[in-house]
This record gives C-alpha cells, sequence and structure tokens, in this order.
C-alpha cells in the first residue's frame, strides 16, 4: 500500500535493475542496461565511489570503441549536486552524463522516482543533450551540474541554479532546450585517468564567534585543503585571519566560498583564495580535484579566480 509518510525511509534500498524494471516505458526509448556502482544513501557517498563512478563513466562513455550513446546516473538527493558537479568536471567527451533522483520515496503516493527516470534517460538518448556537460533532472527541469543545487529539504522543485537558470525542461518527457550547448564560463576539466585517490579537504561553517582554531584542527586532522563558507560573499573575521595564515604557510590551501546560497564570493586582495560563484560543497570537490592533478598554489587561485577577476578588471 502507498503511504501519505515521505519524510520516513530507507534511501539506497532498492537496486538499479529493480528501477529499471519499474519503468518498462525505458524500452521504448532506449536500449537501457544497469551496472551498480554503488548502493546507499546519498549522505554516504565518498571520493572513493565519485573515483569509481568517474573512471567507469569515462570508460563507458569516451573509449574508443564505446558503443554507449549517453549515462543516467541514479543518484540520492542529499549530494546529488556534488556528484554531478564531480562529473562535468572530469568526464571529458561530448556525450550526455544526465544524474537523477528522486523527492518522495517509491512507497509514496504519487512518488516522482519513475517519471524523473523516464526523462533522464530520454534526454540521455537525444542527441540535442551532447556537448552540454553533466546535467540534473528532476521535477520535469533539466539543469547544468556545474551550477544547480539543492534549495529545499523537501519539496519536489528544490533542483535549481536560481541565478543561472535551467538549461531546458520536459513536455510529455521529451526535452527541450532553452539556448545551443554552452560551457559554463568558471568551468575546468580534470583528467583523473591515472589518480587513485583524492585528499583530504574540510568544509567550516562561518558564522559569528566563528573560531579560527576550526582551520588549525583541520590541518592537524591531514586535511590538505579547507574550504570555509564564509559569512556574506565569503567575508572572515579578524579573529580567525591569523590560523587561516597558519594553513596557507603550512601549504594548505584555504578557500572562501559564499555561505549563501546565490551570489559570489569575489576576489581581492587576500593571501587566501575566494570560490567566485561556486559553492562551499563544490569548492571542495574542485580543490580535491585541483591538489590531487599536482595543481600549485598560484594555479589553484587562477583556477577559482581566474576568469572573474579578468571580468572584474583586477
Amino acid at each position: 500500500m502507498r503511504t501519505t509518510d515521505t519524510t520516513n525511509y530507507s534511501a539506497g534500498a532498492v537496486g538499479v535493475q529493480a528501477l529499471i524494471d519499474a519503468v518498462p516505458q525505458l524500452a521504448n526509448v532506449s536500449n537501457v542496461s544497469g551496472e551498480q556502482i554503488a548502493n546507499t544513501g546519498s549522505e554516504n557517498v565518498n571520493s572513493t565511489i565519485l573515483l569509481k563512478l568517474s573512471h567507469s563513466a569515462n570508460t563507458l562513455l569516451c573509449a574508443d570503441n564505446s558503443t554507449t550513446d549517453g549515462l543516467v546516473i541514479t543518484h540520492g538527493t542529499d549530494t546529488l549536486e556534488e556528484t554531478a558537479f564531480f562529473l562535468d568536471l572530469t568526464v571529458n567527451c561530448h556525450k550526455p552524463v544526465v544524474v537523477v533522483g528522486a523527492m518522495r520515496p517509491s512507497t509514496a503516493i504519487s512518488a516522482d522516482g519513475p517519471a524523473n527516470l523516464l526523462e533522464a534517460v530520454t534526454l540521455a538518448a537525444s542527441s540535442s543533450a551532447q556537448d552540454r556537460g553533466a546535467m540534473v533532472v528532476l521535477n520535469d527541469r533539466i539543469g547544468s551540474a556545474f551550477y544547480t543545487q539543492k534549495t529545499n529539504g523537501n519539496t519536489l522543485d528544490t533542483f535549481k541554479a536560481v541565478e543561472q537558470g535551467y538549461l531546458g525542461g520536459f513536455l510529455s518527457t521529451k526535452p527541450f532546450f532553452y539556448y545551443p550547448p554552452a560551457r559554463p564560463t568558471f568551468k575546468r576539466d580534470f583528467d583523473l585517468s591515472n589518480i587513485t585517490d583524492l585528499p583530504k579537504v574540510d568544509v567550516l561553517y562561518g558564522s559569528q564567534d566563528f573560531d579560527g582554531k576550526l582551520v588549525a584542527a583541520s590541518v592537524a586532522n591531514g586535511a590538505k585543503g579547507v574550504i570555509v563558507a564564509g559569512t556574506g560573499a565569503g567575508s572572515l573575521s579578524t579573529s580567525a585571519e591569523p590560523y587561516v595564515e597558519a594553513a596557507l604557510e603550512a601549504g594548505v590551501p584555504v578557500v572562501l566560498a559564499a555561505k549563501p546560497a546565490n551570489g559570489a564570493s569575489p576576489p581581492g586582495d587576500t593571501s587566501y583564495i575566494k570560490s567566485g560563484y561556486i559553492n562551499p560543497v563544490k569548492s571542495r570537490l574542485q580543490l580535491q580535484l585541483a591538489l590531487a592533478t599536482g595543481l600549485t598554489f598560484d594555479e589553484i587561485r587562477s583556477l577559482f579566480e581566474g576568469d572573474l577577476r579578468e571580468s572584474m578588471g583586477l
């Protein structure tokens, strides 16, 4: 029996083949096959799973002998934006990657998962989806993985890029786009073919009375980089600055992102790095990738700040 309870359920309990079998209409759209990379709630997704997923995606889609036209990743919504962003930066060919989830469990009245999955597969099979990077599909909307984030913990219309907008949507499960393919201004690509692990990067949450000792604690605990979700447009209290400076002197990059859901942490005359329009959790992933691929501090600063500095005339 279907239930009205949409909050108490076990995430990651349904395997990929069961998801496919639950939507027989997929057979009318594409020749679909499933591979189980992981089966867990998305709060448990870690760097090991992300690397495995990226390596598998590049093999399936980008190899010279590939016969796969598109890829759909089913994912819990708690950290969906992080996985989608990671794949956007690390799957290096023109074929579509679509990350899809559901806000209601399969046991609920009017569960949204089957329709979302059908639309995601339809999009991945469409030639119009090529050269658009990774995309997020939920609630009849198509979003860029680079900018899309979860904006509400409960409602169906949660995945948005408020300032950048949607790429397109669906009518009768068929995709359409508002614009031709375009590359996000601040996006960079990373080749992970020889990368087997990612360095530890912590995210700290800025607030009044923010204790800079947390930065030191992260470094002492093995962090190779630190993201601070700074107040407002990525600001840092004067009391925390000595701890950030100590981390920088120890060779640990510190990036100040903006805590609000929208707006930039703009570059300026600071020893630490500002993240621009990349939010804290996505900044963490980009810093992990930068460190894993051997970028220097100046190269990491350019990665986060370069295009925005140029736009601002700095």
